[in-house]
């Protein structure tokens, strides 16, 4: 099991690195958003007074784009600096299952089969908004890295270490692995990897970031025959 991102990196230097990626986004964003907020402003008056279909389309292209510039900001800023997370008791089961309901359209338009393994109640120590966020974008790298008529391997359960209990949250999917180069920068920000339809962009570098602040732990094991396994671990309660 490879533990990701930077393993030589000592923990004091990768705190260095968010500081100062955080005083770059709070200064970006104050410079970029400014400009953004008046193409936007822009676009939607002359929009108001625009009857040509094609000038609409480019405006509200122009729109689109500009917004896409201002959430790419508010990511990084997020990465950077998240809002502390405020745990509590819920269950893991239960709030995977709810983010599978709401990803059902998606999984029918491909013809994905979800197999769900592991306990039926496990209790998890996580903030529920983060904890989502978790979720939702390890279900949705596994529904764009899978072909049509695949499968995701959906798995939940719990483990009692040493030191403390344990939730785990586990997603395959049956795509094509990853390359060396996208395994090695998987959650970093921004990385633009491609492959197989699998976007390598901020929701996995926001992952990584909200397990962290929880004190657990994302782990990826990926090949060509056996497709991307990613693996949470979580504090539970108990």
């Amino acid at each position: 099991m490879t533990e990701l991102p930077h393993i030589s990196t000592s923990d004091a230097i990768l705190r260095a690195k968010l500081d100062a990626l955080a005083e770059f986004a709070a200064g970006a964003g104050h410079e970029i958003n400014n400009p953004v907020a008046t193409i936007v402003g822009r676009a939607e008056l002359l929009l108001k007074a625009e009857n040509n279909p094609e000038r609409r389309q480019a405006l509200l292209t122009i729109g689109a784009q500009a917004l896409r510039i201002r959430d790419m900001i508010g990511d990084l800023m997020l990465f950077a600096r998240p809002p502390k997370s405020e745990p509590k008791s819920l269950n893991l089961v239960e709030v995977v299952d709810e983010l599978l309901l709401k990803f059902g359209e998606s999984l029918r338009a491909k013809s994905l089969t979800v197999v769900r393994e592991g306990e039926s109640s496990v209790a998890i120590l996580a903030d529920p908004v983060q904890l989502r966020v978790v979720i939702s974008n390890l279900l949705l790298n596994g529904l764009n890295a899978s072909a049509a008529g695949g499968f995701i391997t959906v798995e939940c359960s719990s483990h009692e270490s040493e030191s403390q209990r344990l939730a785990i949250f586990v997603v395959q999917d049956c795509g094509v692995g990853l390359s060396p180069v996208e395994r090695e920068h998987l959650f970093d920000p921004f990385f633009s990897g491609r492959q197989a339809g699998r976007g390598l962009g901020f929701g996995l570098c926001k992952c990584w970031r909200i397990v962290e602040q929880h004190g657990g732990q994302i782990d990826c094991e990926s090949s060509q025959e056996n497709g991307t396994t990613f693996r949470v671990t979580w504090p539970a309660v108990g």
